[in-house]
This record gives structure tokens, sequence and C-alpha cells, in this order.
């Protein structure tokens, strides 16, 4: 290779190189505004018990029992605003809806209704998250911030059976249907932490739990998340995070009486906008 080719690809490479290089700048630990769209791929293993009026049912695994098992990225979006230097309050939100048809491998009792083993059920299970939260910055330095947190989640959990052919293999004609739905609260007392240890990165964690009786709803409740974010640009960046929350409630609501043990975990990866 002559001089002046080895001399243009030198040329070429360091324009390259520039043109992809970008200019390093300080995340501070804390934003004052921040948006967060993110693909959850969750895992959920979730046992339910519902009571009917006159006989107590039998707890059911919702993968095991009803084959209702997620394997898709689900959406969510959360915001942080701090408004004062010390106080930060978040939302969040979050959807999943599953649904499956199969043939029960035992007999089972649920919300009065007896389900018998080989008949053949469709279930729907539809679940709703919304998040909350507040942060009081009792610590904020240069590079890092620590301080208590409160949150809650709100779940909405929708849960319905329908036998499509029962256990001597008869179609049902209009399928026998039996639903049942609940709002469980599930508030957290614990703490929060940042810290920007170079420029462009920023690492998070949260970590909470709580146990108290709230409308109707005897709780024990476990949250944690940690995370990274990489700003290659001011504004606007990547945000990867590993969370978990586990639930196990015991409600006597109107419309849902029983035991409700839930354990959300999965990986968020999503962008991120700040200032």
């Amino acid at each position: 290779m002559s001089s002046a080719s080895r001399t243009t690809l030198t040329l070429l490479g360091l324009a390259l190189g520039a043109g992809m290089a970008l200019p390093a700048h300080a995340v501070e630990p804390l934003d004052t505004f921040s948006v967060r769209v993110s693909g959850y791929l969750n895992r959920f293993d979730t046992d339910v018990r519902a009571d009917g009026n006159t006989s107590r049912g039998n707890e059911i695994n919702l993968k095991r029992d009803l084959g209702l098992d997620d394997n898709k990225a689900i959406a969510y979006i959360g915001a942080t605003w701090r408004p004062f230097d010390h106080h930060e309050f978040g939302i969040g939100y979050y959807r999943n809806d599953l649904d499956n048809t199969r043939q029960l491998q035992r007999q089972f009792e649920f919300n009065d209704t007896l389900y018998e083993a080989n008949a053949v059920v469709r279930a729907e299970y539809d679940f709703k998250a919304y998040e909350l939260n507040y942060v009081w910055w009792a610590a904020s330095h240069e590079n890092w911030a620590l301080g208590p947190r409160l949150g809650l989640v709100w779940y909405s959990i929708n849960l319905g059976l329908s036998v499509q052919v029962d256990s001597g293999g008869n179609q049902v004609s209009g399928s026998r249907s039996n639903e049942v739905s609940a709002d469980l609260p599930a508030p957290t007392i614990g703490g929060s932490w940042r810290w920007s240890p170079a420029d462009q990165w920023r690492i998070s964690a949260d970590v909470g739990y709580f146990s108290a009786n709230v409308q109707d709803v005897d709780a024990d409740v476990t949250f944690g998340r940690a995370g990274v974010e990489w700003y290659p640009w001011e504004r606007f960046g990547f945000s990867l995070d590993y969370t978990l929350s586990h639930i196990d409630a015991q409600a006597t609501k109107n419309n849902f009486r029983g035991n409700f043990d839930f354990q959300d975990a999965g990986v968020r990866f999503g962008v991120a906008y700040r200032f």
C-alpha cells in the first residue's frame, strides 16, 4: 500500500472517529424531570385462592394449572419530577394481559365452582400496575444522593375461567364462566440511592417493604430495583434495570375473598429523557 493510500485511510479513520465521538458531560445524580419508556421482559409466579360464599377455594398456580406463561415484552412508562431540591415524585404504569385454553390436570374449587380434572378451560388474566412514589433526598452531594422512600403500587387484577369442554368430553354450550377481580394496594417504606461514578453514567437502586391491613387487604409487600443509565447525549440516554415485586395478600373484599401471592420480576430496557 502506498504512503498516500495509508495517509488517506488514516485521515478517513480519524474523520469517522471524530464524527462518532460524543462529548463527555457530567450526569448529575438527580434530575429535575425525567421520563422513561421501556420494554419489560418480566416473569411472574402467581398463586390465587378464591373463596366463595359457601366454601373455601383451592389454591391454584396460574402457570402450572392454567398454562398462563408470560413470554412477551410489555410496555412500561415512568416519570419523575423534583420540584424542590430534596423532594422527588414518581409515577409509573404497565399492563399485562394473558389468555390460554388447556385441559386441566387436577380438580380444584374456585369461587364456589368445581373445575374437574380433564375439563377444557379457557383462562383470561388482565393485570394492571399503577406506581406512585416519593423520595426525600436527605443527603444530596456532587455525585451521589441518598434518602428515604415511600412507594405505592396499586394492582388491578381480573381473572376469568370458562369451561369449554366438561370432564366427560362434552361440549359446554355457552361456556360456563366464573370471574373474580380485585384492587390490591401495595405500599412500601424504604430507601433510594443514586450515584454518578463517571461522565455519562448513573447507577441507582430502590428498596422497600411494608406489612399492613389496607382497605380489607392484609398484605406483606417487598420491592426492589437496581439499574444503570447511560447518557451519550446530554438529554437523551438509555436505561437498564432489574425489578422485583412480591405481594402476599389476604383479601376480604366484596368482589374478591381469598389469597393472592404474586411475584413479578424482570428486566426493563428503554430510552430516557432528562433535564
